[in-house]
């Protein structure tokens, strides 16, 4: 399977998924990732990169989202006549914004498991921006559960003894009281 997400053609870098699956995106949208960034600066010579702890399915969803960021600063440096834009100057920039906000929202719209794979996909890649979207619903599944309730959402078997776990809890009382 090949997916193509490419702003720029002359610099193309092959990511494989742990399914072995290639996706070939432009050199700026992987470098989203800081870990392949690293890769890539280190090691001028790579031009296909294993992922072997992200499925085809979370790299394509990852590579979804930052291709649609690296656009968006493509879009506000043009609106805004300079390079790596910062501050709206005017309506089209507000426009790109409310598109990429509206983008970012429906994103994270997704099953619990797939919005926890994107997020371990973003942590294992560093790329803080998808971090920091994906956490913030994550942590409102969690908000106000019990340990075993986070289980069920996570499907984490509990591997504590039931002394353990009485251990655990006395030893942290504080974060078991409501």
């Amino acid at each position: 399977m090949m997916v193509v997400a490419a702003v720029d053609d002359t610099n193309m870098i092959m990511l494989r998924s742990s399914e072995g699956d290639v996706f070939e995106v432009s050199k700026e949208v992987a470098m989203e990732s800081q870990t392949i960034k690293n890769m890539i600066e280190y090691n001028c010579t790579v031009t296909e990169i294993p992922l072997p702890n992200v499925s085809t399915i979370i790299l394509s969803k990852v590579i979804e989202y930052c291709n649609k960021h690296v656009n968006a600063r493509h879009q506000l440096s043009r609106a805004n006549g300079v390079d790596n834009a910062v501050e709206p100057v005017d309506e089209a920039t507000k426009d790109v914004e409310a598109e990429l906000k509206t983008f970012d929202s429906m994103f994270i719209h997704i099953d619990h498991s797939t919005l926890y794979n994107i997020m371990l996909a973003a942590n294992y890649l560093h790329i803080q921006g998808l971090l920091d979207l994906t956490c913030e619903p994550v942590a409102d599944m969690i908000k106000g559960k019990t340990p075993e309730e986070v289980r069920k959402i996570f499907n984490i078997k509990n591997d504590y003894t039931l002394e353990e776990d009485e251990d655990t809890r006395r030893e942290n009382k504080w974060a078991f009281e409501s």
